[in-house]
């Protein structure tokens, strides 16, 4: 029975420790941070412990300070404690897993490792977060001990944002040490787990690389520019939006260059290893410091007037953004299709430019990954899982090649002069169809090891709508959202509107779906798909009927999604709401009408409205502020106006939180609320936790009413926003919206003279909502929302 895993260290501060420690916190582990001491320390200093630990606290600073963010919340960096190793290594002998990432050299490693065996507990899980040094050569002369317990946990960075976990065992990892760490990586640390064999840059880095490294070539080959290939490489071949050369400035040509060297260095037996030479272009880019992002230019650069310029690989200087307009005009067409592997065809399809460039790079690649079988890791599965998790790509390479056709694409590779290995030379004259298949059994996959198809390794809990769903036609349904039996007496309500916005249909199901799940099921879970969880309200028919002084369907849609949301929260069955991604003003009203929540990690929720000129319209204001005050005692005399205050800010600063548990932290979340580390599982945790809730004496709240503000504060917060409007840091039109919110958040004029109710609170609120919409600078902000898709400060 392997320990668990509770106390943690992390030697190495730089980026990509920082931000494992970082992630080792979010997950709710102490953390010890180590670095060495710095450098050139007077004699003074070298008895001060903070100068001493100068490195690690640095490295520490800049993970609380990094934009994305390291942490979910600030408050997640106090479970770590720095040290250096030259005084705390003999702190390490109470932690349960201890992992380096040091300078990638071997010496450096092998000689930390000496040191920790002689310090770590046995039980200790020892760690490298190495990109490819052979674990045979780093744990050269060290204990039986240490062999057993030794693997490789390779992160890709941002730690905390990128789902891949590349675990590679040595020769001599426990089995059971082996399977332990799987668990916590999946189980505690939210990660999607590769694995990949000992060779150099594992799985993710080897096809990454090298499919980068082609495109480079190739466009230098076919007189190319970085514009034409970035139009190609992203969306239309379900690659990121950031395609080519905008990721590589991300990652940092210095890192790039790196990982390219050491590919170039180590596959000495490599067929295709000159694929790996990185340009002379690029290494006058990083003599010049032009590293990406980082260094304020690389392959693209922005002016201090917005402009955007290029790096041209033939002057080697930066010129105006340009590209060919042809190239451009197919590309910006493929990208609009929704679907990936529709849009990967089409691409592929195409007889001009883009298309021939598309081809000579992707089927390099298809056939490049093929040939790695068995070299990097064992399946296809792992090598897609890692170019989905570890690069974000939207198909892998070899659903890629699927979609495209199994049997032709692999005759078009051969066809344009690329080796194809024997095994997939068999898996063709078998008549497979393709790497995928699914069957009544499940999903099975083609493997090119055995030569035959076996069944799909997959975790049970990572199930998708589709794969929980009963049936074949939903309990529900109109235009704009179906409800489905998810089974186990669980309904689920899934909206089918553009982008999860809500509009008169969805709201119409919500009320549906509460009585159905009364009347026939035990539960009720609110789980969509896409992007984004719910943008929010579907602006349009709001700006329509307003530019036609047409209030009353408005004032009756703000009704009826008040109500909506008021009956789910007082539905005789339990409901739970799953948000994920952008959970924006109806959207995180809609999990304010639920019992519980079962949020992704990275939800990003707030009430935004005030951004497109008016106030939340669907019980925000409302829940929100009872969510604030309902733990207050009964019988306390507390002034509520702190409360209110706060919620006001929340609202009218549009405060969006970077992650779930930031929004537990400003009360959009209750503290109870769960969190799925890893998406893919979220809809199996929400079932559950609606599962759980309906089997342990589930009965709905009773509505309250509370004592609020009322004049004075609504005197005080308008006092607040003229100190505002003074100081220029907000508009007149500002001002009006926030005397509005706080009219409605302090229970109007007499809210202090008698407690008011919820449907007070409404009927504020509706009327607050409806009169903004009359104004014309906010129909001007709505209408601006709608055609840039982002706020108009006016």
């Amino acid at each position: 029975m392997q320990k668990p895993i509770r106390r943690t260290a992390v030697i190495g501060a730089g980026v990509m420790g920082s931000g494992i420690a970082a992630h080792f916190a979010n997950a709710g582990l102490e953390v010890l941070l180590l670095d060495i001491v710095p450098p050139n320390l007077s004699d003074a200093e070298k008895k001060d412990k903070n100068k001493r630990n100068g490195v690690s606290a640095g490295g520490l600073e800049k993970a609380i300070k990094a934009r994305p963010a390291a942490f979910f919340h600030k408050d997640n960096a106090r479970l770590v404690t720095v040290g250096n190793t030259e005084d705390d290594l003999d702190k390490l002998k109470d932690c349960d897993l201890v992992i380096e990432a040091i300078i990638e050299k071997m010496e450096a490693k092998q000689a930390l490792l000496e040191k920790l065996e002689k310090i770590v507990p046995e039980h200790c899980i020892v760690a490298s977060n190495t990109s490819g040094l052979r674990i045979s050569e780093m744990t050269k002369g060290r204990s039986a001990t240490l062999k057993k317990n030794f693997v490789v946990l390779h992160f890709f960075n941002p730690v905390r944002y990128m789902k891949l976990l590349e675990i590679v065992a040595g020769p001599e990892t426990d089995k059971a040490v082996l399977a332990h760490v799987v668990k916590f990586a999946e189980d505690t640390l939210g990660k999607g787990v590769v694995f990949g064999n000992d060779t150099p840059n594992f799985v993710g880095n080897r096809i990454g690389a090298h499919a980068m490294m082609a495109t480079i070539h190739q466009m230098l080959a076919d007189g190319l520019s970085p514009e034409d290939v970035d139009a190609i490489t992203g969306s239309p071949m379900a690659h990121p939006k950031s395609a080519s050369f905008r990721t590589a400035d991300l990652v940092g040509l210095d890192t790039f260059g790196h990982v390219a060297d050491n590919c170039y260095d180590s596959l000495t037996n490599d067929e295709d290893r000159d694929v790996f030479k990185v340009p002379a272009y690029v290494r006058t880019m990083v003599e010049r410091k032009l590293l990406g992002n980082k260094t304020k230019g690389g392959f693209y650069k922005k002016t201090p007037d917005k402009q955007i310029l290029t790096f041209d690989p033939t002057t080697l200087e930066y010129r105006p953004k340009g590209g060919d307009e042809a190239i451009k005009a197919v590309t910006k067409g493929i990208a609009k299709i929704e679907d990936p592997k529709e849009r990967v065809k089409k691409l592929v399809a195409d007889q001009g430019k883009a298309g021939d460039f598309a081809r000579k790079v992707l089927y390099r690649s298809l056939a490049y990954s093929a040939r790695r079988i068995g070299e990097i890791a064992d399946s296809v599965q792992a090598v897609d899982d890692a170019m989905r998790w570890g690069y974000n790509w939207e198909l892998g390479p070899f659903e890629t090649w699927d979609a495209l056709g199994f049997a032709e694409t692999a005759s078009a590779i051969e066809k344009a002069g690329f080796a194809l290995p024997d095994s997939v030379k068999k898996m063709v004259a078998s008549g497979a169809t393709g790497f995928y298949k699914d069957g009544p059994n499940g999903r099975s996959e083609y493997s090119l090891v055995k030569g035959e198809y076996v069944a799909q390794k997959q975790d049970p809990r990572y199930r998708t709508l589709a794969q929980v769903r009963q049936g074949d036609k939903p309990v529900l349904k109109n235009d704009g959202a179906e409800a489905w039996d998810l089974g186990d007496g669980v309904l689920g309500l899934t909206f089918k509107s553009k982008a999860n916005s809500i509009d008169p249909d969805n709201i119409m199901m919500l009320h549906q779906a509460a009585e159905r799940a009364e009347r026939d099921f035990r539960a009720l879970v609110i789980a969509n798909e896409g992007d984004h969880f719910c943008v929010g309200a579907n602006l349009l028919l709001v700006v329509m009927n307003a530019a036609q002084g047409q209030f009353e369907p408005i004032k009756e849609m703000v009704k009826n999604y008040q109500y909506a949301t008021q009956r789910l929260k007082y539905a005789r069955v339990p409901v739970v709401a799953a948000p994920y991604g952008m959970t924006l003003g109806g959207g995180l009203e809609l999990c304010f009408g639920a019992d519980a929540v079962q949020a992704a990690a990275e939800t990003y929720a707030g009430l935004v409205e005030v951004g497109v000129g008016l106030i939340p319209g669907g019980a925000g204001t409302l829940n929100m502020l009872w969510r604030a005050l309902e733990g207050i005692p009964e019988g306390a005399n507390v002034n509520t106006y702190e409360y209110v205050t706060q919620v006001f800010k929340n609202i009218a600063l549009v405060k969006v939180a970077t992650s779930a548990e930031e929004a537990k932290g400003l009360g959009y979340f209750r503290r109870t609320d769960g969190v799925s580390f890893d998406r893919a599982r979220q809809v199996t945790e929400a079932k559950a936790r609606a599962i759980g809730m309906a089997e342990s004496g589930y009965h709905p709240p009773t509505p309250r009413a509370y004592r609020l503000p009322g004049e004075s504060g609504i005197a005080t917060l308008g006092m607040m926003v003229d100190t505002l409007v003074a100081g220029g840091y907000a508009s007149e039109h500002d001002a009006k919206i926030a005397r509005k919110l706080a009219t409605v958040l302090c229970g109007g004029v007499g809210g202090a003279t008698r407690e008011v109710t919820e449907d007070e609170m409404l009927e504020l609120e509706r009327e607050a909502f409806v009169s903004l919409c009359g104004e014309p600078k906010s129909q001007e902000r709505m209408q601006y929302m709608l055609m840039n898709n982002k706020p108009l400060r006016n």
